[in-house]
């Protein structure tokens, strides 16, 4: 039997709402860490589901705007352009011997975190999910699916073991990987081609595998050489049968972001690619290209 957990979360939006629902329908205690108006809403209404997976549910949570006692695990849950802000809610101090496990896309975010939080406490995560905040304390959930990998080098073995446990509870299906960099570029090259090709042509993910085929092909190649140059190895094919097997109807978060007028997160997804190109001395025009299209529309 699992361990009833104290975990926080840091920004309740699509992803963290779903998490943070789903602890606490699991008997879990949650805490989410909000502004204000957001944080009021949670300690009044909780979290109102909408899952294809987990059914219609709500979920009573605890809420404040800043931590202010010792957790088991904070999960990080914010979008990067709103990281260095959101920290401000979690102070080290704060935190006692918590896992911090950061959620986020891109694969520079761990150092930056170690700098701020103990090193060996810092947990990266990978979560496949699609899952939008559609008012704040109710979540949309279309994937019929939630899978999370786990990782943290220099993270104890029992303590990641413990929380995948805690989230395995959930139903999400959760694993613990070895590898913290093979975990990140993982992702990363799947989502890089299909942040920026969404986002860049304002298409899902249907139309941009047969209208724009050759450049997701191409992008494909160069995200997953990249990939395999910072050590993490990256199959194309393999990356390509997922985007087949993906909902035709699918978007990417950066491309609803575009779409709602939202910051992007064209920095730590694509600007992240292209530093670690020009560190390795890979070449990725197409992805350069489609950086700086989006770049010159503004954003």
């Amino acid at each position: 039997m699992t361990t009833k957990q104290t975990v926080a979360v840091l920004g309740p939006g699509g992803t963290g709402g779903l998490l943070a629902a789903l602890l606490s329908r699991s008997g879990h205690r949650v805490i989410c860490l909000a502004g204000k108006t957001t944080a009021d809403t949670l300690r009044s209404t909780g979290i109102q589901v909408r899952s294809r997976q987990f059914g219609d549910f709500t979920a009573a949570v605890e809420a404040d705007t800043e931590l202010r006692e010792p957790v088991d695990a904070c999960l990080i849950t914010v979008k990067h352009t709103a990281l260095d802000a959101a920290l401000t809610r979690v102070p080290p101090a704060a935190l006692g011997d918590a896992l911090v496990v950061p959620l986020l896309n891109g694969i520079e975010h761990p150092a930056a975190l170690r700098t701020r939080y103990r090193p060996d406490r810092v947990a990266p995560a990978v979560i496949r999910v699609e899952s939008t905040r559609v008012a704040p304390g109710v979540i949309d959930h279309g994937s019929p699916f939630t899978e999370i990998d786990l990782t943290g080098d220099p993270v104890p073995r029992p303590r990641l073991d413990a929380l995948a446990a805690t989230l395995s509870t959930t139903g999400a299906t959760t694993r613990v990987l070895e590898d913290e960099t093979a975990a990140l570029w993982a992702k990363m090259a799947f989502l890089a081609p299909f942040a920026l090709l969404t986002t860049r042509y304002g298409l899902p993910l249907g139309e941009v595998r047969t209208r724009h085929r050759d450049e997701l092909e191409a992008l494909v190649a160069e995200t997953t050489a990249v990939s395999r140059s910072c050590g993490a190895p990256a199959d194309p094919a393999q990356a390509l049968s997922r985007y087949d097997a993906f909902p035709a109807s699918a978007k990417s978060s950066m491309q609803r972001d575009a779409e709602a007028g939202r910051p992007l997160e064209l920095d730590a997804i694509g600007g992240a690619l292209l530093r670690a190109s020009d560190r390795h001395g890979v070449p990725v025009p197409v992805a350069a290209r489609l950086m700086g299209e989006l770049r010159a529309a503004g954003h």
